[in-house]
C-alpha cells in the first residue's frame, strides 16, 4: 500500500535517505560521521518543513514494514527546506553557518523528486515503480503541474526506467561534486 509518511515511520526511513546520502558521498556525512546524520534526520524528519520531514515522503507499506521512500517538494520551498537544521545544528553542537546541502537541486517551477529508495532486499520487486507511478498525485496535491528529478550519469538504468515513464531531458546539474542529467515530465 501506498500512504503519506507518518512520524511513527521514522525509524524505518531514516536507513533508507541514508542510502542516498551515502550513495552522494555527501561531504556532511564524511565531516560528521553515520551516527550523528542519522540523529540529525531524525530530528529533521519530526518537523514540518525539512527536506526530510515525514510531511515530504509518502512509502510503500507492507504488513508494517516500510519497503520504500520517495521525497519531494516544490521548487519555490528550496530556500526554506533546510531551515530546521539551525535549531538541529545547535542541539548538536554544530556551527550554524554549516550546511548539509550545498546546491539548488531543483529547477524553476517543479516540483523535485529529492529521493527515491527501496529496501535492499525489496529491490526488483517494483516498489520504485508504485512509488513512482504515485508521483503525480502526490505532486498534483502541492499543486505541482511537473515533476523534476536528476540522475547521476553513473547510473544509466535509472535514466532508462525514468525516460521509458515520460521523463524527457531539459539539462545538466552538479550536486555534490557529481554530475546529472536533469529530467522533467509534464502533469495532466
Amino acid at each position: 500500500m501506498i500512504r503519506y509518511a507518518k512520524k511513527n515511520d521514522a525509524d524505518q526511513i531514516i536507513p533508507l535517505i541514508m542510502i542516498i546520502l551515502e550513495d552522494m558521498e555527501l561531504g556532511f556525512l564524511q565531516t560528521y560521521g553515520d551516527e550523528k546524520l542519522r540523529a540529525i534526520l531524525k530530528k529533521g524528519f519530526m518537523t514540518e518543513t525539512f527536506r526530510y520531514s515525514y510531511r515530504r515522503a509518502m512509502v510503500v507499506e507492507e504488513e508494517g514494514e516500510i519497503l520504500g521512500v520517495a521525497y519531494g517538494y516544490n521548487e519555490s520551498e528550496e530556500a526554506i527546506i533546510d531551515l530546521p537544521l539551525i535549531e538541529i545544528f545547535n542541539e548538536f553542537e554544530i556551527p550554524v553557518t554549516e550546511k548539509m546541502f550545498l546546491d539548488k537541486e531543483a529547477f524553476e517551477g517543479e516540483w523535485y523528486l529529492d529521493s527515491i529508495a527501496v529496501r535492499d532486499d525489496q529491490r526488483g520487486k517494483g516498489i520504485g515503480a508504485q512509488l513512482l507511478a504515485a508521483l503525480p498525485e502526490f505532486a498534483k496535491s502541492q499543486e505541482a503541474n511537473k515533476i523534476g528529478l536528476s540522475v547521476d550519469d553513473d547510473n544509466p538504468r535509472a535514466k532508462k526506467l525514468y525516460s521509458r515513464i515520460g521523463f524527457k531531458e531539459v539539462g545538466r546539474a552538479t550536486i555534490s561534486g557529481h554530475l546529472y542529467d536533469h529530467m522533467q515530465i509534464e502533469l495532466d
